[in-house]
């Protein structure tokens, strides 16, 4: 992947200040909001292409929005789901791991 020849490309760690990245910008309390990507950030590396990271500008992101009741029950809903073991339909009390795809007795017993 090519950068586009209008925006900045910074090496690692060498972004200047006011640009930060999604997850920076989510630790922060804030979203893009929208905006445009700013710059690139990429770490070279030996074998493969370089990583790249998206930057965009602290000043114009916009605060998270709030989670509602809505949103916490679809959330809550969402996670019981994934604890239910397609095999016996009981709750396994925790996530069933997509390696195995049901309980771990339901995975054994196979």
């Amino acid at each position: 992947m090519t950068a586009t020849p209008s925006l900045p490309v910074y090496r690692w760690r060498l972004a200047p200040d006011g640009l930060a990245t999604r997850r920076q910008l989510r630790a922060m309390g804030l979203r893009p909001g929208g905006q445009d990507v700013a710059a690139e950030l990429r770490r070279p590396r030996r074998r493969r292409g370089p990583l790249v990271a998206y930057l965009y500008r602290i000043d114009c992101a916009k605060p998270v929005r709030p989670m509602t009741p809505g949103r916490w029950a679809a959330l809550a809903r969402a996670n019981r789901a994934r604890r239910i073991c397609p095999a016996c339909r009981r709750d396994a009390g925790y996530v069933i791991p997509a390696a195995l795809g049901a309980c771990v007795p339901c995975a054994d017993s196979n």
